[in-house]
């Protein structure tokens, strides 16, 4: 039974600082309900969630988010606002003749503004890409957990997209360093069909690991590069949440 991928959760000390960071940054509503702060996607933008729990740390965070730019401008004014809303500039090791910016938000987690005319990202809105640490076979995997088709299948890297378009998830392939605690980011799916036990034997049947149940009955799994993820028994977020144009 396939699962529907309802958001990417981050941890933070304070969730509300980052919840409202990127509600403002894209433009959305943040929905408050008895697992976090949910910033709700719609058929072709990534939702996000921040739940409390440890901060980011660079080096040790295995996804990160692409922003888009339309032109020159834009990129600055997104920079701008990231800056006055609480982000900052992150030194990863880029380059001066590199054209992306690199930032972190408010929880310490890196993102990326990337600069106009990419085509890779062309047509994926605002919110272009979440990036993550992973092997090809963990690509196929959530290809085929959320019947999203790979739009990148190149020298071990992979990405998907949702048939709707928007949002690509893309994985950069080996190497991939050694997970030595939990995840401080991981999915968040639900039943597609509200089954939650079918979908998570489905889960199971493509490579899934059961891990535990939380106490909020959601049922924790591990993708096949050791990632965990959660699946939920129903959407804490109301059907058709508005997004608040930006």
């Amino acid at each position: 039974m396939r699962s529907r991928l309802l958001a990417v959760t981050f941890e933070a000390h304070d969730p509300a600082r980052p919840a409202q960071f990127w509600a403002a940054l894209l433009g959305r509503e943040v929905i408050e309900d008895a697992v976090g702060a949910l910033l709700p996607g719609d058929d072709t933008q990534l939702g996000l969630r921040f739940v409390p729990g440890r901060a980011g740390q660079l080096g040790a965070n295995r996804m990160h988010l692409h922003l888009t730019s339309a032109d020159l401008d834009e990129q600055q004014h997104t920079v701008a606002m990231a800056l006055k809303l609480g982000g900052r500039h992150l030194n990863v090791g880029q380059r001066p003749e590199d054209e992306h910016v690199v930032l972190a938000d408010p929880a310490g987690y890196a993102f990326c503004v990337i600069e106009p005319g990419n085509a890779y990202l062309a047509g994926c809105g605002f919110l272009g890409e979440l990036t993550c640490d992973g092997t090809r076979e963990v690509g196929l995997f959530w290809s085929k957990v959320l019947g999203w088709p790979l739009v990148w299948d190149q020298d071990e890297e992979t990405a998907i997209q949702s048939p709707r378009g928007g949002t690509k998830v893309a994985w950069a392939g080996p190497p991939v360093a050694p997970k030595k605690e939990p995840n401080q980011q991981r999915f968040e799916l639900i039943p597609a069909a509200g089954d939650q036990q079918a979908a998570v034997d489905g889960l199971i049947s493509l490579g899934a690991t059961r891990l535990e149940i939380g106490k909020d009955g959601a049922v924790m799994l591990a993708d096949p590069d050791g990632n965990e993820f959660c699946v939920r028994g129903t959407d804490h977020s109301p059907a058709g949440s508005p997004i608040v144009p930006g």
